[in-house]
């Protein structure tokens, strides 16, 4: 019963939500965990014969496994959204994951690199290695768009509009979006595609793709995670580094430097600015010397 569902489920998500294949599986993962809680406990109901209290006593089992608020939440909306498709498709008259309530989520910091961190970072590529240019245009693209690991392995020569200071990035649900990039970036991307890339041996369905390894193929995220943590440790830097943590840094940086939110929110592909706000934190050193300065209280 619940498998023509999820089955339904899935082309849903896939056909009508355009979401990636990542996505696709972590909703259904999401409505597996509930499906095997119904089986566990002998009440395998149909969507529409679930209520509330059903859904509360499984987000409860959840949490006694010892999951974490986030993942509990991460749940909660797999099941939302499985609930929406079945409204949609006339599967159920009514949701009852619409009461049901989402634990309160820490939002942690990320970690930020300084720009000097930054420049350090890369003042460690080796530019007289074949790989060298390659990852200098990587990590100045990086830093320059704010851009996620996945649409900067699948950044196209198509969509680089060099000449006017953009590129289109693909990014998720397949939505697009221009972002303005950087006179560094634009240099070491046209020294790498120009000079670099056009010795390469090129496989069949990567000739668009720009950043390519040394068999001709895009790159994958966790070469991009490799490269970086290398770069990190040879610059002597001991904070938790990813490739996400280029993206916190420029969003970070630009708010810092006061831009404005929105276009932040823009530039980052974010559908929500509350998503964008978290990069609202400032130096505290900063905001404690502020209170000092302004605040009566401290000037005692």
């Amino acid at each position: 019963m619940w498998d023509a569902y999820k089955k339904g489920f899935k082309a849903y998500l896939q056909l009508e939500k355009s979401l990636s294949d990542n996505s696709v599986e972590a909703y259904l993962h999401d409505v597996d965990k509930l499906t095997q809680y119904l089986q566990a406990n002998d009440s395998m109901k149909a969507p529409s014969e679930l209520d509330l209290n059903d859904l509360q006593q499984f987000i409860k089992s959840v949490a006694e496994l010892g999951m974490t608020a986030t993942s509990q939440a991460r749940i909660i909306s797999g099941i939302r959204g499985f609930y929406k498709y079945c409204l949609l498709e006339n599967i159920t008259a009514v949701d009852p994951s619409t009461l049901l309530e989402t634990p309160k989520l820490k939002r942690a910091l990320p970690d930020v690199l300084s720009f000097e961190e930054i420049e350090n970072i890369i003042a460690q590529i080796d530019l007289s290695r074949s790989d060298g240019g390659r990852n200098k245009a990587i990590l100045e693209t990086m830093y320059s768009c704010g851009l996620r690991v996945s649409e900067v392995v699948g950044l196209k020569i198509s969509c680089l509009y060099l000449d006017v200071g953009f590129v289109r990035v693909i990014g998720k649900g397949d939505k697009e979006r221009l972002v303005p990039i950087g006179s560094d970036a634009v240099k070491y991307i046209k020294i790498y595609k120009d000079d670099i890339r056009v010795h390469q041996p090129v496989q069949n369905g990567s000739s668009d793709i720009l950043f390519l390894n040394k068999h001709g193929k895009g790159l994958s995220r966790v070469m991009i995670f490799y490269i970086i943590k290398d770069l990190a440790k040879k610059a002597g830097i001991v904070k938790n580094i990813s490739p996400h943590t280029f993206r916190h840094s420029f969003a970070t940086h630009l708010v810092e430097g006061g831009a404005d939110l929105r276009a932040v929110q823009e530039m980052l592909g974010h559908e929500s600015i509350t998503t964008t706000e978290i990069y609202t934190h400032l130096d505290r050193d900063f905001l404690r010397s502020t209170l000092h300065q302004f605040h009566p209280a401290f000037k005692k």
